[in-house]
């Protein structure tokens, strides 16, 4: 673990950020020395990993960011002669999108088997979680008291009354949500509960997840939906304005008493038609490996899939809640069924 100090200080020096444009190498044919990875993961914590993975195999990364509907287009377009090792992914989701269509094939190892968790993958071997995201109800500490958003129902009652904050229906965050709460709840309540949100809204939703907690420290809404990680990155942001954002903003992790907090992953697998197979599964192991799942935690503030893998300071402050046990694999199956009731309930 020491060798990997200076990568994450070099991390967190540069503020790592989402969405930012990443350098971008062009696919390569089959080649020993070489792998190609399609991912809609848009971090630059990534960058860190692929060369975490060279350093240890010899093996080059070449990699090509697109959004996950774009990517899965492409491979389609493709067919059997995408050069495409590995699918990478930023939600349960959108990796059921890309199984949909056919672009993964199954391969298991026994470092799969053994680090991650049963829940957190795709029961065939199609697809592996490698990381773990929360999605929490973030909120104003000046107006709102904790136990006024312990569950996600919370965001439908009257009190919140155009105070509530969120990105678009059509978002696979906001999708898998719904999908868990059909799963747990049965079509008519989470119905209702969409419609309530709807309600309570104080604009029309837009933006990300970092957009939502800086609307709450403005003003704009009192509670807002996001996933942990956005919070974290602008605790740990050089930039002022974002540090104020999160000093005026606290994060409840919603049904402790219940269920347990929706919890998502972020993963990949091996591409149908992957040319360089045997980098390509060196890789997936790479990802379920100690050094790895602590690049993911230390520079994108993301929990590590693998249990027992050590969290920085940051991360570990709001590690100690209950998830829900949930399978992720329900996100997916669930997905037209949640976007279903969204569109229903007037959410855009």
């Amino acid at each position: 673990m020491s060798r990997l100090l200076p990568i994450l200080l070099a991390a967190a020096a540069l503020g790592v950020s989402a969405c930012s444009p990443a350098k971008q190498a062009a696919p390569e044919s089959a080649s020993a020395g070489s792998l190609n990875i399609y991912t809609a993961r848009h971090y630059d914590a990534d960058t860190l990993v692929y060369d975490g993975f060279t350093k240890a195999t010899g093996i080059k990364v070449n990699r090509l960011e697109m959004q996950p509907d774009q990517l899965v287009e492409r491979m389609k377009a493709e067919g059997e002669a995408s050069p495409a090792d590995v699918i990478l992914m930023a939600d349960a989701g959108a990796l059921w999108r890309a199984e949909s269509a056919g672009l993964f094939q199954p391969i298991t190892t026994p470092t799969l088997e053994k680090r991650i968790p049963v829940a957190l993958r795709d029961p065939k071997g199609l697809w592996w979680g490698f990381t773990r995201r929360a999605r929490v109800i973030a909120y104003d500490k000046a107006a709102v008291k904790p136990e006024e958003v312990a569950t996600y129902e919370a965001l439908a009652s009257p009190r919140f009354k155009g105070k509530v904050c969120v990105r678009s229906s059509d978002n696979v965050y906001n999708l898998s949500l719904m999908a868990a709460l059909i799963e747990h709840w049965g079509e008519p309540k989470a119905l209702a509960w969409a419609k309530g949100v709807v309600a309570n809204m104080a604009r029309p939703p837009q933006g990300g997840d970092i957009d939502q907690i800086r609307a709450v420290e403005a003003g704009a809404c009192q509670v807002a939906l996001t996933n942990t990680y956005y919070y974290l990155r602008l605790a740990a942001s050089p930039d002022a304005a974002d540090k104020a954002a999160a000093a005026r903003v606290a994060l409840s992790f919603p049904e402790q008493a219940g269920v347990g907090t929706h919890t998502n992953v972020s993963g990949g697998g091996l591409a149908a038609h992957a040319p360089n197979k045997a980098a390509a599964v060196k890789f997936l192991d790479y990802l379920a490996s100690d050094e790895a799942q602590a690049i993911f935690a230390g520079a994108n503030h993301e929990y590590p899939a693998v249990m027992g893998v050590p969290s920085p300071p940051d991360v570990a402050a709001i590690s100690q809640f209950k998830a829900d046990p949930m399978a992720v694999t329900v996100y997916g199956e669930r997905q037209a069924q949640a976007q279903s009731l969204y569109d229903q309930a007037g959410w855009r």
